[in-house]
C-alpha cells in the first residue's frame, strides 16, 4: 500500500489526503475518548461499527435530500469524502433530557422536552466545548445568520428523519451531535452535513427496556460498548449474526 499524506487525526477518525482534488479518506479508528479525553480505551471493532452506521445515515438522509460529505465506503474503516471546510461548532439536538442538559438544567434524566431543542456548542476540546448563543456565533464570524437557519433547518429534518428511523427499530433517539463543513462550489460554497453519525455521537436507547446502546455504555462504565453498536447495526438491518454465532460477536472486524 502506497503511503499516504495525513491530513488530520481526531479522537476516533484520521484524515488522509484523497485520489482526487478536493477528496479525503476517513479512516474510523477503534480508540474511544470521553470527558475531553481524560477517559480513553481502544474497543476492538469500533471503528468499523461506527464506518458501516454512518454510512447508512448519510446515504440514507442522502436520499431525503440532506447534502452529506459522504462518496462512498471505501472498505471496512474508510470512507472516501468531500474536503470541505469544518464550521467550528457542534450541533446538538435533544429530543429527551440526558447527560450534560440534565446536570445543567437540573432536569430528570429520561424525561421528554417540549419540543426538541438546537444547541450550539465550540468545537475546542481544551475549553470543554462550551455552549454558545447565536449571538457568540454572529460576534465571532463563526457561521453567518443564512448559514445558520440552514444548519438549524437541516438539523431538525434530520431529527425527524432519524426519530422516525430509530422508532422503526424499537430504539429511542434521545439526542445526537452533528457537524456541517461548507463546500466549495462555482458560486461560492455549499453548507453540508459532514464528520459522522454513529452511536459515538448518538444517545440511543431500548425503547422498551431504556438500554443504552451508545457511548454513554463507556463513559459510564456500563460495558458490552462494541456489543451495544452491534446491536444498533443489526437493527438497521446492516449487518446479520453469522449462523450459531452468538449476536455480539457477529462483526467482521477485518479492514477489506
Amino acid at each position: 500500500m502506497s503511503r499516504r499524506k495525513q491530513i488530520y487525526e481526531g479522537k476516533a477518525k484520521i484524515l488522509y489526503e484523497g485520489p482526487e482534488p478536493g477528496t479525503l479518506i476517513q479512516y474510523f479508528k477503534d480508540d474511544a475518548t470521553a470527558f475531553n479525553a481524560q477517559k480513553k480505551a481502544t474497543l476492538d471493532g469500533k471503528g468499523v461499527l461506527n464506518n458501516r452506521i454512518s454510512e447508512y445515515m448519510m446515504l440514507r438522509l442522502g436520499e431525503i435530500g440532506i447534502p452529506t460529505h459522504f462518496i462512498k465506503r471505501v472498505n471496512m474503516r474508510e470512507q472516501l469524502i468531500k474536503k470541505v471546510e469544518i464550521i467550528p461548532l457542534e450541533v446538538i439536538c435533544r429530543n429527551v433530557a440526558a447527560g450534560t442538559m440534565s446536570k445543567r438544567l437540573g432536569i430528570e434524566e429520561g424525561e421528554k422536552l417540549p419540543r426538541s431543542i438546537v444547541e450550539f456548542c465550540l468545537k475546542r476540546d481544551d475549553l470543554g466545548d462550551p455552549l454558545l448563543a447565536e449571538e457568540h456565533i454572529h460576534a465571532f464570524g463563526w457561521a453567518t445568520q443564512d448559514e445558520l437557519d440552514e444548519i438549524i433547518g437541516m438539523t431538525l429534518r434530520i431529527n425527524d428523519f432519524m426519530l422516525g428511523l430509530f422508532a422503526g427499530i424499537g430504539i429511542r433517539l434521545i439526542d445526537f451531535k452533528i457537524e456541517f463543513g461548507r463546500l466549495a462550489t462555482p458560486d461560492g460554497h455549499q453548507v453540508v452535513l459532514a464528520d459522522e453519525i454513529s452511536p459515538d455521537s448518538c444517545r440511543l436507547w431500548d425503547s422498551e427496556t431504556d438500554k443504552k446502546l451508545d457511548k454513554d455504555r463507556f463513559r459510564r462504565d456500563l460495558g458490552d460498548v462494541t456489543e451495544a453498536y452491534n446491536e444498533v447495526a443489526m437493527r438497521l438491518g446492516i449487518i446479520k449474526p453469522n449462523p450459531g454465532t452468538p449476536p455480539n460477536l457477529s462483526v467482521v472486524t477485518g479492514d477489506k
